[in-house]
C-alpha cells in the first residue's frame, strides 16, 4: 500500500471514531443545551466555543508535558477531577433552582431571545471550565489518536492535527445543538415543558458531577 493510501485510511478511521465519540451525549452536550435553553442560541454557541477551546488545551497538553505529569501524579489528577465535578454540580444545582423558581413565579417571562440573556463571556467560561475540569480528555487524546499515526510520520504534528480536528468537529456539532435548542427555547418561553427540560438538564449535570467525583475517589489516574 502507498503512503497516501495508508494516511487516507488512518484519517478516515480517526474521523469515524471521533464522530462516534462526539455525537455521544455527555456533560459538554448537556451544558450546551442548558445554556442555549437559558440564554438563547448565542449563549449555546459560546458555550460550544468554550468547550472546544478547553479540548484544544488538552490537545496541546502532551506537547507541554502536562499529560505525563497528570498521569504520574495521582493527587494532581484527582484535584482536577474534583474541581470539575464540583463545578458541574454547581451548574446543575443552579439550573434546578432556576427551574423551581420559575414554577413558583406567577408572572410569565418573555420568550424572546432578547429577554433571555446570558452574557457570551459567561457562557464561554462555563464551556471552557467544563472541558478543563475533565482531565480524562487528555488521557483520551493520548491513548486514542496515536493508533492512527502512520509509521514514519511526525507523531507530535499528527497528534496535534487529529486533536484539533476533533475540537473543530465538536464545535460544529455543539453549535448545531445550540442553534436548534435556542430556537426551541424561544417557542417554549416560560412554559412548564421548558422548566421540566431545564430541571432534567440540571439533574443530568449533577449526575455527571457525581460520577466524575466518584472516579476521582479511585486510586490514581484511570
Amino acid at each position: 500500500r502507498s503512503v497516501s493510501s495508508v494516511m487516507s485510511s488512518d484519517l478516515g478511521a480517526s474521523l469515524i471514531v471521533s464522530t462516534m465519540v462526539i455525537v455521544t451525549p455527555g456533560q459538554d452536550t448537556a451544558l450546551t443545551i442548558r445554556n442555549a435553553l437559558a440564554g438563547g442560541s448565542r449563549a449555546g454557541v459560546f458555550t460550544a466555543l468554550g468547550v472546544s477551546m478547553g479540548q484544544a488545551v488538552w490537545t496541546l497538553a502532551p506537547a507541554a508535558g502536562i499529560t505525563a505529569l497528570l498521569l504520574a501524579s495521582a493527587s494532581a489528577f484527582t484535584a482536577i477531577k474534583l474541581a470539575g465535578a464540583a463545578y458541574l454540580v454547581f451548574l446543575g444545582a443552579r439550573s434546578l433552582f432556576e427551574a423551581a423558581r420559575g414554577a413558583k413565579d406567577p408572572a410569565p417571562r418573555a420568550a424572546s431571545c432578547g429577554e433571555r440573556s446570558m452574557p457570551p463571556p459567561v457562557a464561554l467560561r462555563q464551556g471552557l471550565l467544563s472541558a478543563l475540569g475533565n482531565p480524562k480528555l487528555a488521557v483520551f487524546f493520548v491513548s486514542l489518536f496515536p493508533q492512527f499515526i502512520p509509521h514514519g510520520r511526525s507523531s507530535v504534528l499528527v497528534l496535534l492535527g487529529l486533536g484539533l480536528t476533533f475540537c473543530a468537529m465538536t464545535l460544529v456539532w455543539l453549535t448545531a445543538y445550540a442553534i436548534v435548542v435556542g430556537k426551541s427555547g424561544d417557542l417554549l418561553g416560560s412554559t412548564p415543558v421548558r422548566r421540566v427540560i431545564q430541571a432534567a438538564l440540571g439533574a443530568t449535570l449533577v449526575g455527571f458531577g457525581v460520577k466524575l467525583a466518584g472516579a476521582a475517589a479511585r486510586m490514581g489516574p484511570p
